[in-house]
């Protein structure tokens, strides 16, 4: 079984909006995603999408885009994004999920061989986009992570790797510690997959080792529009 993760897919099925705007890599993004991810997944691999998902305002009109990546193969995992408005209830959105589709809230899934924790997170402090109104909302996300961990400790056992999800970077373009990274840290995961930075010149690096923890960066725009390899479980193997 092989882990995949990409992030920040920005679905508009039902009210399609127009991505070629914010720049070259967005002419046929989804076109390329598709080809991608047919020539990877398999039935029985996991597909891990870190947030900013559908551009829709509400559930009903998420369904589209939700059935747009149910319909490609293998089981799927999604966390909130700081765009999707339409995540409103988490008991809401589970019971309109097709099947092989799920979705974390601070909260864990195991598999065999691994346990997927997520939850959004938020601007961490040195970012740019941090400021003093955000502490708040900082504190309270990586107390919403610590709910995540404490669902990973009840269901982990011995030998399995830990995945996390978090939708904001978790650490600042320094790559200093942060309450996130601490976490992680703390609880042992061996990878985290993380999105939400865009744009040629945003600072970024694919993969980023910090503490022995690999970090994924996934935004779609970032990575070529191609599925990012986390792991195969079975035989042990991290990617590069």
């Amino acid at each position: 079984m092989d882990i995949y993760a990409i992030s920040d897919l920005h679905l508009s099925s039902c009210d399609p909006k127009p991505m070629e705007v914010f720049g070259a890599r967005w002419e046929n993004y989804m076109e390329k995603i598709t080809a991608d991810w047919l020539s990877k997944v398999g039935p029985d691999d996991i597909v891990l999408i870190a947030g900013d998902i559908s551009w829709a305002m509400k559930l009903e009109d998420a369904v589209c885009d939700l059935n747009t990546i149910a319909a490609l193969p293998g089981k799927k995992i999604l966390i909130r994004g700081n765009h999707d408005y339409w995540w409103n209830g988490i008991t809401r959105i589970r019971a309109v999920l097709p099947e092989g589709m799920f979705c974390l809230q601070n909260d864990c899934l195991r598999f065999p061989g691994v346990v997927v924790c997520g939850s959004r997170g938020w601007a961490v402090e040195g970012s740019p986009d941090f400021h003093e109104q955000d502490r708040k909302i900082y504190l309270r996300e990586a107390e919403r992570l610590k709910l995540a961990f404490a669902a990973v400790n009840r269901e982990r056992q011995e030998g399995d790797a830990v995945i996390c999800m978090i939708h904001y970077p978790p650490f600042n373009v320094r790559r200093e510690p942060s309450l996130f990274t601490e976490i992680f840290e703390k609880f042992g995961v061996t990878a985290v997959v993380y999105g939400h930075l865009h744009g040629k010149d945003c600072r970024s690096d694919p993969v980023v080792v910090k503490n022995g923890i690999k970090y994924y960066l996934t935004s779609c725009d970032r990575v070529d529009n191609c599925l990012v390899k986390i792991m195969s479980l079975g035989t042990g193997e991290e990617a590069e």
